[in-house]
Parts: C-alpha cells; sequence; structure tokens
C-alpha cells in the first residue's frame, strides 16, 4: 500500500516528440527521461488524509545516515 506515484519533479526540458527530461534526487540511480504517458500532473490533495508528511532527516554519525527504528512490525522466522 505504497504510493503509485512519486513526486512532484520538475520538468527541466522537452526532448523530442513526448519524451521529458525530469529533475530527479541524486541519489535516484534511474535514466531521468521519461515518456509522457508515465508521467501526470501534479494536483494539491483534496483531503487531509491524502496528504504525505515527510519522514524526519536521518541522522549522521560516523558520516553515514542512521535512522531510529521504532518499532518491528510483522515478523516471521
Amino acid at each position: 500500500m505504497d504510493n503509485k506515484r512519486y513526486g512532484p519533479f520538475e520538468v527541466t526540458r522537452e526532448i523530442g516528440y513526448g519524451a521529458y527530461e525530469l529533475k530527479l534526487p541524486t541519489t535516484w540511480m534511474i535514466h531521468n527521461v521519461f515518456n509522457e504517458n508515465l508521467l501526470t500532473q501534479w494536483r494539491e490533495p483534496k483531503f487531509q488524509k491524502q496528504k504525505n508528511t515527510t519522514p524526519p532527516p536521518p541522522e549522521i554519525i560516523n558520516k553515514e545516515e542512521e535512522y531510529e527504528i521504532e518499532a518491528i512490525r510483522k515478523h516471521r522466522k
């Protein structure tokens, strides 16, 4: 039940017919050119439950990102 779409991302330029280059985060290791069929225009969420909260920033310990785990759910051996 995760997000079906990510973004919004800035369109930096149009490449040819129906292809767009997006400004993606530098940590994403994917190609930044997408067909227009894969893109949707961003709209403001209508309801409060549709809005995503941003996760807290990680702690930097020994030059590495670390997160604090609150709980482990649905664990199997």
